[in-house]
């Protein structure tokens, strides 16, 4: 992985974070939305800016790729590097939640 990927994405933004987890199964913009809302109980909503964007970016990083289009809909979903990128923040956020609780992390 790229020394310049790795600064870029991580730590992530909280949207770039639940984008990139849902793309775990292809997805399209407005459904990664959708499940977004849902599995925060409606505490975080990405704007259609942020999303597209998001993705676009994503994209030209090789974080994602196009999977298919549906009913005029591209779907997307994570790549090799995406996964190593999610997994390094998942780490990372895991890591934060053990020290807050004083707990030491074995790397």
């Amino acid at each position: 992985m790229e020394d310049r990927i790795r600064r870029i994405y991580v730590p992530m933004t909280e949207s770039g974070f639940y984008i990139l987890f849902c793309l775990q199964e292809p997805q399209h913009g407005y459904g990664i939305s959708q499940q977004v809302k849902r599995m925060t109980g409606g505490a975080v909503s990405i704007s259609a800016g942020t999303m597209y964007g998001t993705l676009s970016k994503m994209e030209k990083d090789g974080l994602i790729c196009f999977y298919r289009e549906e009913e005029k809909r591209k779907l997307y979903q994570i790549t090799e590097l995406g996964k190593e990128i999610l997994s390094l923040e998942i780490k990372r956020i895991e890591r934060l939640y053990h020290n807050s609780k004083g707990e030491d992390v074995d790397e």
